[in-house]
């Protein structure tokens, strides 16, 4: 084992940089349709980290190239129901000449580390893989067992990765009633005296969507009452424009009465422009989960400028809050009208959990331990992750990645972003945390 300019052992904190730097290094872009370069050479990676310090993980590939990594790591008391801690090595594509530093070069600079999935979700890979290796090194078990699961595919909805496993491999689960993953647990500070730090407990479900319309094809030159292009961009620019009424989820409701008693002021929901000018750098992720949302995305039609086309088609980002999902298809095909025909892509369901339990109180001791002044608040995520899988198997599922970040970093604007960093001194505090956490769960 190598040793630290102190003398001890290599710690969590010791590797951790060096961990996501080499993870941000292996491209794993996934542009949804295998033309990437895969995730195998990071699952491979993962697999050789976690046998170094005597782990037996397994490497399943699901597609060529697409791989995801599982190992279970015993614990004290095998008869306890075991916890999941998951994470994916997939990343959304990056263009580099857009960037300050490459995306795929693991720069450090300025007290961060650069590059695509620095927050989405690399860091809490390393993290992972850093309290891991230590604790085994020093010969600390876990309380109960730990099934980690680094997976493929979840940028494009998981279905080469935890769908796949879940699926195909859910032996691999045998046992495991709670887990943790991403989009959660980093901070958000209200003042000197408190840090919030957000939990997932709710994820909106998922319609990706196809509309078609046909019309009528024919020369340009001439007149045309069908056409298939105005059709589409008329019930496009509908449902793009569409202000779709406030709904206040149960998760909701507690995130913003946890912050109103933070901030000493009440937050109304129903008052948008109010509400949202008080949360700062979070106002954009939490505005989000207040409502519905269909976002147009792709448009599609024609071959050559002089042809009216007899088919257009466009591609919607439709999102649900838990509990609305019939009210958004029905108001969906209202705006759309009845020429355009909806398809979906891909579709997924909305999760809600509680905010309490054992694993809740692990996280806040966790958390309080490492930053006195730090609260746990539940929140909503107003995207998905890979929990909607590990749903099926009745795993109860949190977001916790946690990360103590500067006030001024814009977080949610790194998820997809150009320039995409994490703070060099929030992942060892996040690999502070987890330890704890474990220790505590």
């Amino acid at each position: 084992m190598s040793e630290s300019n102190t003398g001890r052992g290599v710690t969590g904190e010791d590797e951790v940089v060096d961990l996501c730097r080499d993870l941000i290094r292996i491209d794993t872009s996934n542009y949804g349709d295998h033309s990437g370069p895969g995730e195998r050479a990071a699952a491979e990676y993962v697999a050789e980290k976690l046998a170094e310090v005597g782990l037996e993980p397994k490497i399943i590939e699901s597609h060529k190239g697409r791989a995801s990594t599982v190992a279970r790591i015993e614990g004290e008391d095998p008869s306890r129901p075991a916890l999941l801690i998951h994470g994916h090595t997939d990343v959304v594509p990056a263009n580099a000449e857009d960037w300050t530093h490459h995306p795929f070069s693991g720069e450090v600079a300025d007290g961060c580390v650069w590059g695509r999935g620095a927050v989405d979700m690399k860091d809490m890979d390393a993290m992972t893989l850093a309290v891991v290796r230590d604790r085994l090194r020093s010969g600390r078990k876990p309380p109960r067992d730990i099934v980690l699961a680094f997976l493929a595919d979840e940028e494009a909805g998981g279905t080469y990765g935890a769908r796949y496993l879940v699926d195909k491999h859910r032996d691999l689960f045998e046992g495991v009633t709670e887990a943790i993953g991403e989009v959660g647990g980093f901070s958000f500070t209200v003042n000197e005296n408190l840090r919030l730090y957000l939990v997932e407990t709710a994820q909106k479900g998922m319609h990706w969507m196809r509309l078609t319309v046909e019309g009528t094809a024919g020369h340009g030159s001439m007149t045309n009452d069908d056409n298939a292009i105005t059709e589409l961009c008329e019930a496009v620019g509908r449902l793009g424009r569409h202000q779709w009424p406030v709904r206040v989820t149960k998760t909701v409701r507690s995130f913003l009465d946890e912050l109103s008693d933070a901030l000493g002021t009440p937050l109304d929901p129903e008052d948008m422009d109010a509400t949202l000018a008080k949360l700062g750098g979070i106002a954009k992720m939490v505005g989000a989960t207040l409502r519905n949302s269909a976002a147009p995305t792709m448009l599609g039609a024609g071959y050559k400028v002089n042809v009216i086309p007899g088919q257009a088609t466009a591609h919607v980002d439709g999102r649900f809050l838990p509990g609305y999902e019939e009210e958004f298809l029905a108001d969906l095909d209202r705006i759309l009208g009845p020429r355009v025909k909806r398809e979906d892509v891909h579709g997924d369901k909305a999760l809600e959990t509680s905010f309490d339990g054992a694993l809740v109180d692990a996280m806040q001791l966790a958390l309080r331990a490492e930053d006195p002044i730090a609260r746990a608040v539940p929140y909503m995520l107003s995207g998905g992750t890979d929990a909607k899988s590990f749903d099926d198997l009745g795993i109860r599922c949190f977001g916790f990645a946690p990360l103590q970040l500067p006030p001024e970093l814009d977080f949610a604007g790194m998820f997809h972003g150009v320039d995409e960093r994490v703070p060099v001194d929030g992942l060892k505090f996040g690999v502070r945390v987890l330890d704890r956490f474990i220790d505590a769960s």
